[in-house]
């Protein structure tokens, strides 16, 4: 079984093609004129072991965020098609990553029911151009996509970068747990029989 998804989004503020594979070795390829953006879905294939291509381009002249959260909503349907009905999937997954000063927490339910739980305390800052608000953006715009729980805690930190970096590294690491196959499910990780 591919575990693999190609979308591609336009709208009037983006345009956007991407590739993922569930079950790769980590390869990127990322351009989508945010860098911060490139810096962290890089190190989320890496630490994930996806394998994943992102091409964006958008109306970053106004600012990014119409770029940020399309990407999620991208990123999201990628996931969502790749696993198709589920079958056979862990469903859950969690991961606690240092980042010097920072620990954050992850923990996710692939369960097709959307909702973020963000306890991330940010300043209102930029990292060079990059609104850190947005972080909150892109996440919640893949959870709405994808038809998942995302619970981001950070328990401390100082340094902005640090900290958004450790979260988009325990996403990686909970998101690779929790889509992995496990032979001992049969079906769906669900009394329900559906997920």
């Amino acid at each position: 079984m591919s575990r693999t998804a190609e979308i591609e989004r336009i709208t009037k503020e983006t345009r956007i093609r991407l590739t993922l594979k569930v079950d790769g070795t980590g390869e990127a390829k990322i351009c989508t004129s945010v860098p911060f953006l490139d810096h962290m879905l890089n190190l989320f294939a890496r630490h994930g072991l996806f394998d994943l291509e992102v091409e964006a381009c958008g109306d970053i002249d106004i600012d990014f965020h119409h770029t940020v959260e399309d990407i999620g909503i991208v990123l999201g349907e990628a996931f969502k098609k790749a696993l198709g009905d589920k079958k056979g999937i862990r469903r859950y997954g969690q991961a606690t990553v240092p980042m010097d000063e920072t620990l954050a927490s992850v923990a996710v339910d692939i369960s097709g029911r959307p909702y973020l739980v963000y306890h991330v305390n940010l300043p209102k800052v930029k990292i060079g151009e990059f609104d850190v608000e947005l972080a909150r953006e892109f996440f919640q715009a893949f959870v709405n996509h994808c038809g998942m729980n995302l619970h981001i805690n950070v328990m401390y930190g100082e340094n902005v970068h640090h900290i958004i970096e450790a979260c988009f590294k325990a996403f990686a690491r909970a998101m690779d747990t929790a889509t992995q196959l496990d032979q001992r499910v049969t079906g769906v990780m669900s009394t329900k029989g559906v997920l």
